[in-house]
């Protein structure tokens, strides 16, 4: 009885401490700006996120297909070794 409760216990302030999150710093405006509202930095394109996510794709792609490609020459060793056989 004792473990357990020790156990349920450790389990809450691990969860407790893992839980909290960092707090959000306040964004401030740029000294010599009029207001708050007003954006300091242009907002950046998307483009390069859409680039990255291509080249994450085509890289998944080539790996498919090498394990595509090794799967297919394990079965044709299999078939090669049924042959013999």
């Amino acid at each position: 009885m004792n473990k357990l409760l020790a156990t349920l216990v450790a389990g809450l302030f691990s969860a407790a401490v893992f839980a909290q999150a960092t707090p959000a710093t306040p964004a401030k405006p740029a000294p010599g700006t009029g207001t708050a509202a007003t954006p300091a930095v242009a907002a950046t394109p998307a483009a390069p996120a859409k680039a990255e996510a291509k080249k994450e794709e085509k890289a998944v792609a080539k790996t498919d297909k090498k394990a595509d490609a090794k799967k297919a020459t394990a079965k044709k060793e299999v078939k090669k070794e049924e042959k013999k056989s």
